[in-house]
């Protein structure tokens, strides 16, 4: 395990200062605010902390309220809306200098046998044979920029199957693409945590396609400034988060100074384990 993972880990292990409430640090994003997916992660930690082990998270629907500071900690707060014979239900606030930052309502259910059919998984190239993130974010990015998110990301192997925004400044694309990911090391056989780790990068590269269908290269050239607006996960099946998943992720529309990006999450081995929508601002700047 490499000492980003050791890291992140670290991040989603919160602090619990009362009964319910959790208390949660930041990490340095490549952004002057605190990253997204990890409030969104440390978030569904909170949660499931209420919940008994038996019954895994299967969704969860949040609004990203305000910018959270980075340099502040951010505190949990679950409120413990149901439980059921099958179903649990927990929403959390996380606050911020008095102010909730996001707001998060997961629910959690005891395994059962039903109905099973899924589509099937898309073409992708394979993981292995793709450039690393270190090799390939300098052949597009100024050498500066490319340190700053290789080192945010390095936690996480996160792997192009093609050319990412930045790289195709100018010329549109097919509002589609393709990352695989995994933990850049071995993962406790936890599942709440391999949920978490995968919520933490489903807010890395979802709104890509919004940006590739005009031809602009995203946050990391400058070219649009946005922010994630609201995120929902549905968890359909077990996986692992420290073997290779394949995010494959499309924008249907954009307008008003908004973007939706949608995309399902796949085992190397074609299981469909995880569907994801979110909104977010992307906006030209003037």
């Amino acid at each position: 395990m490499n000492q980003a993972l050791e890291g992140l880990l670290d991040l989603l292990d919160l602090e619990q200062i009362e009964e319910d409430i959790f208390r949660g640090v930041s990490r340095p994003s490549i952004v002057p605010r605190v990253f997204g997916g990890q409030v969104a992660a440390q978030a569904l930690v909170a949660a499931g902390r209420t919940v008994p082990d038996d019954r895994p998270a299967h969704s969860l629907h949040a609004y990203f309220l305000r910018a959270g500071d980075p340099g502040a900690p951010i505190v949990y707060t679950v409120d413990r809306i149901r439980d059921g014979r099958s179903f649990t239900t927990r929403r959390v606030v996380a606050v911020q200098h008095g102010h909730p930052i996001f707001h998060l309502s997961a629910s959690f259910q005891t395994y059962e046998e039903g109905l099973e059919h899924q589509t099937g998984i898309p073409d992708a190239p394979d993981p292995e044979t793709l450039p690393t993130a270190a090799e390939m974010l300098p052949r597009h990015l100024p050498a500066h920029v490319a340190e700053r998110l290789v080192e945010a990301r390095a936690a996480v192997d996160l792997r192009y199957a093609d050319v990412p925004p930045w790289g195709t400044v100018g010329q549109p694309r097919e509002p589609r693409s393709q990352v695989w990911f995994r933990a850049n090391g071995k993962l406790a056989d936890d599942s709440l945590l391999h949920v978490c780790l995968a919520t933490y990068v489903s807010d890395m590269t979802l709104l890509d396609s919004v940006l590739l269908a005009h031809g602009r290269g995203g946050w990391a050239v400058g070219d649009v400034v946005g922010a994630s607006l609201d995120h929902a996960m549905w968890f359909h099946r077990p996986f692992r988060a420290d073997e290779w998943l394949l995010y494959d992720q499309e924008s249907p529309s954009s307008s008003g100074g908004r973007g939706l990006g949608q995309a399902r999450i796949w085992t190397q081995d074609g299981r469909l384990a995880v569907t994801v929508i979110q909104e977010g601002v992307v906006r030209v700047p003037r």
